[in-house]
Parts: C-alpha cells; structure tokens; sequence
C-alpha cells in the first residue's frame, strides 16, 4: 500500500492530539447545558470560560472579546453583516477570500455598495489606496491576515491605521483564518475591530472557530434567538470543540508555535528549493512577507486537475491554487487580481504534522507526474 503524505494543511489541519483528546475529555464528562444553574451546567460553564481565555492568551485579546462561532466562515459572515447596521458602505481587497466577497456581494443585492481594491503581482495591498476608498457611508474596511492561496502576508497594523486616520469611526474586519496559529496574531496591537479565526486550519477540531470583537463594539449579531455568548451568538455552546480549540491553541503557546514556524520555514525552504530546479515552475506570492507553511506555484504547460491525480496516486495530498480544480469551475480571483495565470497553479502547504520526508515525497511525485504529463502532450 503507498503510503501517504499530507501536503494540504491550508485547506485543513488533522486535529492535534492533544485536541482530539480535550473533545474525547468533554464528550465523556455528561456535561449539561451551561446556560442553566444546576451543577452540570456550572462545571461545562467553568470549563468553556477557561477556554475563552486560553484562546484570548493566543492571540493576545480578552476573554470578554472572544466571541465563538462554527468556523471563520461564520465569523466573517457575522462581522460583514453586524456591520452592514453602520452604514451602506464597504471596502475589501481582491484577494479576500470567498466568504467575504460572497457576503459582501450578497448586501448589494439589496442595496448596499461596495469598493474593491487591487493588488500587486505579489498579491500584496496598498494601506493608503484601502483608505483612500473609505467614505463617509463606510461601515467597514475588510483586510486579510495573509492570503489563502499564495501566502502573501498583508500589512495589516498599516491598513488600520490609515483607515482610522481617513474615518475614526470605520470597522476593520481582518480574515485570520489562514494566518491563525501559523504566525504571532496579536489583535490588541493591530488595532483591529474584528478578527476571525478557524481551529480547523490549525490542528483544531472542525465546526469551531471564534470572531473577536473589540471591547466596547456592539454588532447586531447573525444568530439571534437565546442569549449565550454575551448576546452576541445565539445557540447552545459547542463546549466539546471549544475544549478542542483550546487545546489547540495551547500547544501553540510556550514556545510551541516559534517551533512550529522554524520547522514550517524549513520544510517549504526545502521545498522550494527542489522545485526551482524544475522547468516550467513559477512561484507566486511575495517573495519574504509570506506565511511560512504555504507554497504557490504556476504551472506553465500542464493542468493542475492531472497534476493532482498523479501526485494522489503517489501518495501525495496536494491542492490546485486555482478555484476549478474544486467546487468551482471559476478561474482563481486571487491569481487573477496579481495578473497571473489563474488556472494553472499548484498549493502545497506544511503543518504540526509534517515531516521531511512528506516534503521531499511531494518533491519527488510532482516532478514526475510534470514529466509523465508533458511527455504524453508531446506524444513521446
């Protein structure tokens, strides 16, 4: 049987077991609802607050900010909307991912306008040109962390402080759901309004995931219905994948996470390295203000749908950078706003789990499957 290697931990992480076993910890313990007053609803109460504000230590907000949710998605749908109630205006940049644009585009259907801002070929914005759209009916601002498909890290503290400079009063939503647990995120010193996280993307269980509101921010709030959450997320607590989160974040803390970088850096350093021997390979991204697990490449000649097969079947789990090699038939927006081929890329991205020996692997089955293919295009 091949064996496998998992190169795709930007789509998802496998969960740590350090998280598996927090969930296995809460399924276990017959905890109650934590809403209520009996002794089973306080212990499950106690426990997500810790968890609150172990999340909170991680990426250097308060536990009173922490607001949790199913996943990024939700809190990005939750922050556009929330502030949709402030104004009829919002910015984003090109690259955002799906679920802010889709959000975004879903408000103007019903009359709300919006103003895209374009990137460099590196994927990279300009603060000043994000402020520049800001007008007096903007309610937000939405800047991503560091993008999902070529790893460009944006300058987001400079973003912040441009908008706050055009209009004090405008929300800054920042898409951390690819950068979370990759890099150090310390939403207190951004100055952001908004943040959002997935634990999924880093070793957490799925259907978690957390919107950090700033102290003293009042959103309309997306579920409505109870009044967990401060008010602020209706529904009962998802305490067995908070627990899961939690634990999570905690293996990132104390050094865990500057090793986890160090190694990232390492691997995709290696990586690299292989394929800039190869013909035909383009890197994308910015070429030092990057996330360290992710690599992007352009394939010049070859469609990515074939190069993923042939790397599947040597064992390698990998992930087309452009849209139409998954649900979609659409060429990538991101390549596209960076004016490169958007239908010809290749996602490779490391994680907790990674070893040499999975990159390497990955090296070693690309390089065939590019051979294997151009050499049946050619007819030899």
């Amino acid at each position: 049987m091949t064996s496998r290697h998992y190169l795709d931990h930007a789509s998802t992480s496998p969960i740590r077991p350090e998280a598996l076993s927090a969930v296995c910890q809460w399924l276990s313990a017959g905890h109650g609802d934590p809403s209520r007053m009996h002794a089973e609803a306080l212990g499950a109460r106690y426990e997500i607050e810790q968890a609150r504000q172990q999340v909170a230590d991680c990426f250097g907000a308060s536990s009173r900010e922490v607001v949790f949710t199913s996943g990024a998605t939700e809190s990005i749908a939750a922050a556009v909307r929330g502030a949709s109630h402030r104004g009829g205006h919002q910015v984003l940049s090109a690259v955002e991912h799906s679920a802010v644009r889709l959000s975004v585009q879903r408000l103007e259907a019903g009359g709300h306008r919006a103003t895209v801002i374009g990137v460099d070929g590196s994927g990279m914005v300009d603060p000043a040109e994000m402020a520049a759209a800001v007008r007096p009916d903007t309610a937000a601002v939405h800047c991503q962390w560091a993008n999902h498909e070529v790893g460009t890290v944006q300058p987001v503290a400079e973003v912040v402080s441009a908008c706050r400079e055009r209009s004090p009063d405008v929300l800054v939503h920042v898409d951390a759901a690819a950068a979370a647990g990759r890099v150090e995120i310390d939403f207190a010193e951004t100055g952001a309004d908004l943040l959002s996280i997935s634990a999924h993307k880093f070793g957490g269980p799925p259907g978690i995931g957390a919107l950090l509101i700033r102290r003293g921010l009042r959103l309309v709030p997306l579920l409505e219905g109870s009044d967990q959450e401060r008010a602020r997320r209706a529904g009962l607590e998802n305490g067995a994948a908070i627990a899961g989160f939690a634990a999570a974040c905690g293996a990132l803390q104390h050094g865990g996470l500057e090793q986890e970088t160090n190694r990232a850096q390492s691997q995709t350093g290696q990586l690299l390295q292989r394929l800039r021997a190869m013909e035909g390979i383009e890197p994308y991204g910015h070429p030092t203000e990057r996330l360290p697990q992710v690599v992007c490449l352009g394939i010049a000649d070859v469609e990515p749908q074939a190069v993923l097969i042939a790397m599947d079947r040597a064992g390698v789990a990998a992930h087309s950078g452009s849209s139409c090699a998954s649900e979609s038939l659409e060429p990538s927006p991101v390549l596209e706003a960076m004016g490169a081929d958007a239908g010809h890329s290749l996602r490779l991205s490391v994680g907790w789990s990674t070893q040499d020996e999975d990159v390497h692997a990955a090296a070693d089955a690309l390089e065939e499957a590019l051979g294997d293919l151009r050499r049946l295009r050619l007819g030899g």
